[in-house]
């Protein structure tokens, strides 16, 4: 059973960079009444899995146990949700966790390359800030301003629950009403945000100690996730650089090229934003052929299409990998949500995989050719 609070991820942090990621982290603390030790004691007795998360427009709460202890768990997370573990040494506590990950990231140099090219890509919007915060952020946010944040964002509007198990809908909604009467009723719904990429062209370069060049690219994409060609996005994504070997950039990269391990590009897609991104690794002394190579794979790629063997092969992988994206009751329950969430019917997936199968050749290289914005490309380059 997940508890999604639609609209209170880091999209809310505002002028408190990291909070959302903060305030839910403080809710794996176990309650002010049992504390972090003896809550999480309960929890294992049972052998309940329970925790919160921040994601960038989400956040929330969930748990899974075997169906005997579903009482059990319902009952701690309500106790959660009604007294979070409110204390001045908690919160020391997640602050000391959460900035030794700031100073780690610092020396994770993909990190801070993709976090340079969504600071200029999303420039003026909410991506445009790390999610976690800067040391000087998180250690600024005080314990009545977790508070607010979590009563503010933990309503009743703004929730959704997702379950899946072995219970009957009538079960289901009497575990969800006790849960849910733990939340704010005061609440207002969420709103809509989207958020647009801009394709600056320009190239941010940040000098570090390294024997590596990382080097992330990225630009808009007309598209949204709900579109009605957003199926076409994923066969044009999975044939450019997101299937591994095979791919176009992984084959001029590295197969004819040498020059990384791997590439990689995607389209990104989301409620909230859309955009296409791409990284690999090379020696320093190879960015320049490296970067010049991606730019010409993608404007080749936008001109000339691709070929109906490149279409056939990713239809087929596409279409037969689908039952291990079914294999997991976890793997369901997230997908059901996410059709909820973008306003699709519940089993919309189905209804895309036979458009991906009827895709022609013709139809997928007009998308590509209509896709032009995706070589205007920004990059953001971590080197020695």
């Amino acid at each position: 059973m997940k508890v999604v609070f639609t609209d209170a991820g880091s999209i809310k942090d505002g002028d408190k960079s990291g909070i959302s990621k903060l305030a839910f982290r403080l809710l794996n603390e176990g309650t002010k009444k049992l504390g972090t030790t003896k809550f999480a004691t309960l929890l294992d007795e049972k052998a309940i899995k329970l925790s919160a998360y921040s994601g960038f427009e989400t956040a929330g709460i969930e748990f899974s146990c075997l169906k005997e202890y579903t009482n059990d768990a319902v009952k701690l997370t309500e106790e959660l949700l009604r007294d979070p573990n409110y204390s001045e040494d908690t919160l020391k506590k997640i602050k000391l966790i959460t900035v030794s990950q700031i100073a780690k990231r610092e020396d994770d140099f993909d990190h801070v390359a993709d976090a340079a090219l969504k600071k200029e890509i999303f420039k003026g919007t909410p991506l445009q800030n790390d999610a976690i915060g800067t040391k000087a952020d998180v250690e600024k946010i005080g314990l009545n301003e977790i508070k607010e944040f979590l009563n503010a964002n933990m309503t009743l509007a703004n929730s959704v629950i997702v379950v899946g198990g072995d219970l009957s809908e009538a079960e289901a909604q009497i575990y969800a009403k006790k849960i849910l009467s733990a939340l704010n009723k005061k609440g207002v719904p969420p709103k809509e945000h989207f958020f647009e990429a801009k394709s600056s062209g320009k190239e941010i370069k940040i000098k570090k100690k390294t024997e590596q060049a990382y080097i992330y690219f990225g630009s808009k994409a007309n598209i949204k996730a709900d579109d009605k060609d957003a199926h076409k996005a994923r066969l044009a994504g999975f044939i450019l650089g997101s299937s591994g070997f095979g791919s176009r950039l992984m084959e001029i990269i590295r197969v004819k090229n040498g020059l990384a391990y791997s590439a990689y590009s995607r389209f990104n897609l989301s409620k909230t934003n859309s955009y296409f991104s791409g990284h690999l690794q090379t020696k320093p002394e190879n960015e320049e052929k490296a970067k010049e190579l991606v730019k010409k794979t993608i404007s080749e790629f936008v001109s000339g299409g691709v070929t109906q063997k490149e279409l056939d092969g990713a239809k087929n992988f596409i279409l037969g990998s689908e039952p291990l994206r079914n294999e997991t009751l976890s793997q369901r329950i997230s997908r059901s949500f996410n059709e909820f969430y973008l306003g699709q019917k519940i089993g919309h997936h189905k209804d895309e995989l036979e458009l991906i199968r009827n895709t022609t050749l013709a139809e997928l290289n007009e998308f590509i050719k209509n896709h032009p914005e995706i070589t205007e490309l920004t990059v953001a380059v971590v080197t020695k």
